[in-house]
């Protein structure tokens, strides 16, 4: 099968990752058909975890591995979930192929968990202290977005920032489905708890005053 990413690709991808500080494994989960892109999003992540000894790639199947998919909640396919070097669970998951413009997002959350500091702290401050409530952040994209990377690694951050929040970003085109339900007509749309609605790339306080309003 012919390669998704080109040598000079390829070049660029293992320069960006060489600073990776730990290890992360990544747990994909896919079907047989219907299941669109999961081949594709398989080698992608497999070509990608051939540039570094740090980075490890697992494949699940949704109905084989039901127990795992129920653990990170996992209901689409292809969707894939990153772990830090502990094998924990840190709220990251992307939903569909993060190719196109989206491999900024992919790229950027690899380095984040593995222990780059992505300098949120100071931005958040103790504004998350006191939070009890769980929760979900849905950032749906389309991969010709160029302002949807910044919305999906502002949501996952603040994910890695608090064990109370998850994050996910949904690939639009091929997820019509649920895309639909949440009247996805402009990219990237944030959804918050699946009631609060943001569009465009907002900066984290506006991600902030939403989540200190639920």
């Amino acid at each position: 099968m012919e390669k998704l990413l080109n040598e000079d690709v390829t070049k660029q991808v293992k320069e960006y990752l060489n600073p990776m500080k730990s290890n992360v494994k990544m747990v994909l989960f896919t079907q047989e058909d219907p299941c669109n892109t999961c081949q594709e999003t398989k080698q992608l992540l497999s070509e990608v975890s051939e540039l570094t000894d740090k980075l490890t790639l697992v494949e699940k199947d949704l109905n084989a591995d039901a127990s795992d998919a129920e653990k990170y909640g996992i209901t689409l396919t292809p969707s894939f979930v990153m772990l830090d070097e502990n094998d924990d669970y840190q709220g990251v998951k992307f939903n569909g192929i993060p190719a196109g413009h989206e491999i900024n997002s992919f790229l950027s959350a690899l380095m984040d968990m593995s222990g780059i500091d992505f300098g949120l702290a100071d931005t958040i401050g103790s504004s998350l202290d006191n939070l009890e409530t769980p929760v979900n952040i849905k950032v749906f994209v389309t991969l010709s977005c160029p302002h949807c990377p910044g919305a999906v690694s502002n949501a996952h951050r603040l994910a890695m920032s608090h064990p109370n929040i998850e994050s996910e970003m949904i690939e639009a085109q091929t997820f019509g489905e649920i895309s639909q339900k949440f009247n996805v007509s402009g990219v990237p749309k944030i959804v918050i708890n699946d009631t609060h609605e943001l569009v465009g790339n907002q900066p984290i306080q506006e991600y902030l005053k939403t989540i200190e309003a639920l």
